[in-house]
């Protein structure tokens, strides 16, 4: 194990002992202490600390495009914006994503499609014409040795990607309609988010 992995499990466990402590510290000083329902609510904050920083892969923002499908507005392209926790390499040709609507289950795969970002908007890049509802490609944003492009590895903490997919036809998604997409890495824990569709305002939203 390298080095900067060892860096990092250590930086986490540290993250999450000071967090606990902080919150037993904070109770203490607004005497909200009142039993089991905190201990239920410790345990709460416990859980939602470890899931965001145990994965090897971090989530920073979630978007999704609205087009016009069949006389109503329907999102159909995602772009997750990712990074890894720790400098470490992750081969995201053996990356699958997993889309869960509670109506279906279906799986997309990486074929190979990663370009930089450059000048383009995320939402218009010519990545998307090779995005077919059953595929996943990368763009971009900050790679400093171009591993991504060149070797489909990300292998440095201030790597910075979308991930980028359309939805299949029948998964596309309308106003307060929920997907759930999960991340499996070659390495590390699985990541899963739950996307909610918001009001159709404007043709690119913000996953809350």
């Amino acid at each position: 194990m390298g080095k900067s992995i060892i860096t990092g499990i250590t930086a986490i466990i540290l993250l999450i002992s000071l967090t606990l402590i902080g919150i037993t510290v904070a109770s203490i000083i607004t005497g909200e202490n009142t039993g089991a329902t905190t201990e239920e609510n410790y345990d709460q904050m416990t859980k939602e600390v470890i899931d965001g920083i145990s994965t090897y892969i971090q989530i920073k923002d979630q978007k999704g495009k609205y087009f016009e499908i069949n006389g109503e507005q329907r999102i159909e392209r995602i772009a997750l914006w990712i990074s890894p926790l720790v400098t470490q390499d992750i081969d995201v040709s053996q990356l699958t994503i997993q889309l869960d609507n509670g109506k279906d289950v279906k799986l997309l795969v990486y074929t190979g499609n990663a370009e930089d970002l450059e000048s383009k908007s995320i939402f218009d890049h010519q990545i998307w014409d090779n995005m077919d509802g059953s595929n996943f490609g990368f763009i971009s944003i900050v790679d400093l040795d171009k591993s991504l492009v060149y070797y489909n590895t990300i292998n440095d903490y201030s790597d910075n990607v979308y991930i980028v997919f359309k939805l299949p036809s029948d998964m596309t998604m309308v106003k307060n309609e929920k997907l759930t997409v999960t991340l499996f890495p070659s390495t590390g824990i699985t990541r899963s988010i739950v996307l909610e569709a918001p009001l159709p305002i404007k043709p690119v939203v913000t996953f809350e």
